[in-house]
């Protein structure tokens, strides 16, 4: 796709055509801890514990993430409102500054999470008995983490060209990698949890070479320069900035992981974590399509931002409200309608499944209305307002969720209460986001967005 028809192209033909190549990477992307928890779940014998003691470790991952949401969620939208300002000078420079960056938090982050690594799976609600497969997992899995910060934080940059396909293949090509090589590792090899963590790092390795090398490329409109790879104070600090909102998100889903897996690991055991780390799996991959989405809309929202195109944005927005609040309205009925056969797809366990569904739909019902701070909060990120979007990523998670499992689950409601926590909050932070965002986003559209140095 030509750059300026970012500015031109019909909505209604432009939002699809970025976001099904998005929407299909973040599904095959959502495979990597899915396939995993799927092969290892079905391990004769000893799955549901596997699958329990790799669940465990899910914190870990999200907050390596969240750390590629800083960097690339920041710089990606601050890169195509320079674009769309004409300035791609200014947007390679940031991409430059952003690698440099990821490179040397991907060392940090894997020197603390090796040192740290015990009394933190215990912390996540571990057991002696799933704390070994936890282990064997995080062991391994964190030598990819430079690969991981690579992939998904200079992904955005790729989005923020329009070129969405070469997005998506970036990452569907890991993801193909990683359901190829799990069951050689996991079953052929006989190395269960370690086995499923190799095939990661392996796809990973991958993933980060591909997108390395497209951006490097005559293709790509930005250029990678390893030369100008340096971290500087003053392009830094507006992608962190920015960043911000999305990197609390995902901060924040590890601070919830640990507060829902300790929480009913002291009132109901394993079989309670088990159901959860299920659950997550599901509403984690349900919502790719609405995160591939978003991955679309910011990058376009940023554009026609910088571009001076007020009523596109609008047109952008309304477009992306009206399907994912259709879509998430979808898969909380599904759910609620055929919660044992979701489950049955994690394990075959048949006292997990019996377990975990009848908590399903207190689980799952708020999603139907997440849709409408989906839209909201990442066009907040698209327009550049990272204060507003910081908010609203603090506001569900930790000001109504976390403080909704201990107070419900301190109630008769026991388990139950902890699963009904998170569709309270969902329900509460979408409205009160969207009808935010409907108050002040014409103020931020007139106002404009700042100058180029």
């Amino acid at each position: 796709m030509d750059q300026r028809e970012l500015g031109t192209r019909k909505i209604s033909r432009l939002v699809p055509q970025m976001a099904f190549p998005l929407i299909v990477a973040q599904l095959v992307n959502g495979l990597y801890n899915l396939v995993d928890r799927i092969y290892l779940g079905h391990i004769e014998g000893a799955g549901a514990v596997i699958l329990t003691g790799v669940g465990i470790t899910y914190p870990i991952i999200l907050l390596i993430t969240a750390f590629s949401s800083l960097i690339g969620n920041g710089g990606g939208p601050l890169s195509a409102i320079r674009m769309g300002q004409g300035r791609n000078d200014k947007a390679e420079e940031i991409m430059a500054v952003s690698a440099a960056s990821l490179l040397v938090l991907s060392v940090m982050l894997m020197a603390v999470f090796y040192i740290f690594m015990t009394p933190l799976l215990y912390l996540f609600g571990a057991s002696d008995e799933t704390f070994r497969y936890g282990k064997e997992y995080m062991d391994i899995y964190l030598l990819g983490t430079p690969f991981v910060l690579l992939t998904l934080g200079l992904n955005p940059f790729i989005s923020a060209e329009g070129k969405t396909v070469m997005s998506m293949m970036t990452v569907i090509i890991g993801a193909l990698m990683n359901i190829i090589l799990d069951p050689v590792f996991i079953f052929v090899f006989g190395l269960g949890a370690r086995g499923a963590a190799i095939a990661t790092v392996i796809s990973q390795l991958v993933s980060a070479v591909y997108v390395i090398g497209f951006l490097r490329s005559r293709k790509s409109i930005l250029k990678l320069r390893f030369s100008d790879m340096r971290i500087r104070k003053k392009v830094i600090l507006p992608v962190v900035s920015l960043g911000v909102s999305p990197f609390i998100m995902s901060a924040t889903e590890a601070a919830i992981t640990f507060t829902f897996t300790s929480r009913l690991q002291m009132i109901s055991g394993d079989m309670a974590v088990g159901a959860m780390t299920i659950m997550s799996s599901v509403l984690n991959f349900c919502m790719m399509p609405v995160n591939g989405m978003n991955q679309a809309i910011t990058p376009l929202v940023s554009y026609n931002f910088g571009a001076g195109l007020p009523d596109r944005v609008k047109k952008i927005f309304r477009f992306a409200t009206i399907t994912e609040v259709s879509y998430t309205a979808l898969i909380s009925l599904v759910c609620n309608l055929i919660p044992a056969a979701v489950i049955g797809l994690f394990t075959s366990s048949e006292e997990l499944v019996a377990f975990a569904s009848p908590y399903m739909k207190f689980y799952i019902t708020g999603i139907s209305l997440f849709g409408l701070q989906c839209a909201s909060q990442n066009t907040f990120m698209g327009l550049g307002q990272a204060r507003i979007s910081l908010f609203f990523a603090i506001y569900r998670k930790i000001i109504l969720l976390i403080p909704l499992v201990f107070i419900l689950s301190s109630t008769s409601l026991g388990t139950t209460g902890v699963f009904l926590a998170e569709s309270i909050a969902d329900a509460v932070s979408a409205v009160t986001t969207f009808t935010t965002f409907l108050l002040v986003y014409k103020k931020i559209l007139l106002k404009g967005p700042s100058k180029p140095e």
